[in-house]
């Protein structure tokens, strides 16, 4: 399993997003885009999907921008790759039948494999990340004086 660029670019920019959520205001996408480095058209289509799966919302105006649609220690990272690559949560109760008993074995450790990788998604909240990231920084600024 690998983090596509598409998810980690749009991790980052609701990291950025969540980092600024007490403030109330929304953030513009250049804004946003210089923080991460992260190219502005690219963000805007990632921040768009985001918006149609109800991660972010959008306002208007000279204001405008966008911001995280719920508090950010209800955002999972489950959520926020679910609403980019269309995770399928399969329960292992297919109408297919396996072709082989080797086949069989090999899907029922995939399976395994899946419920453990969403399960640890699940646990970490956009919160959770920026409270490791606060917590990494206090470490290298105490290790550089």
């Amino acid at each position: 399993m690998e983090l596509s660029c598409k998810s980690e670019y749009a991790i980052l920019a609701l990291l950025e997003m969540a980092t600024h959520y007490e403030s109330g205001e929304p953030m513009q996408i250049r804004q946003i885009a210089a923080q991460q480095d992260i190219p502005d058209r690219y963000l805007e289509q990632l921040l768009a999907t985001l918006r149609r799966g109800g991660i972010v919302k959008s306002q208007r105006g000279s204001k405008g921008g966008y911001l995280l649609a719920r508090e950010p220690w209800k955002i999972s990272v489950f959520d926020i790759l679910e609403c980019l690559e269309g995770f399928d949560i399969k329960t292992g109760e297919d109408d297919t039948n396996p072709k082989s008993v080797d086949s069989a074995i090999v899907e029922e450790i995939w399976q395994e494999a899946r419920q453990a990788a969403n399960a640890v998604l699940q646990k970490y909240s956009l919160q959770d990340l920026c409270e490791q990231r606060d917590s990494r920084r206090q470490l290298d600024i105490m290790y550089y004086i």
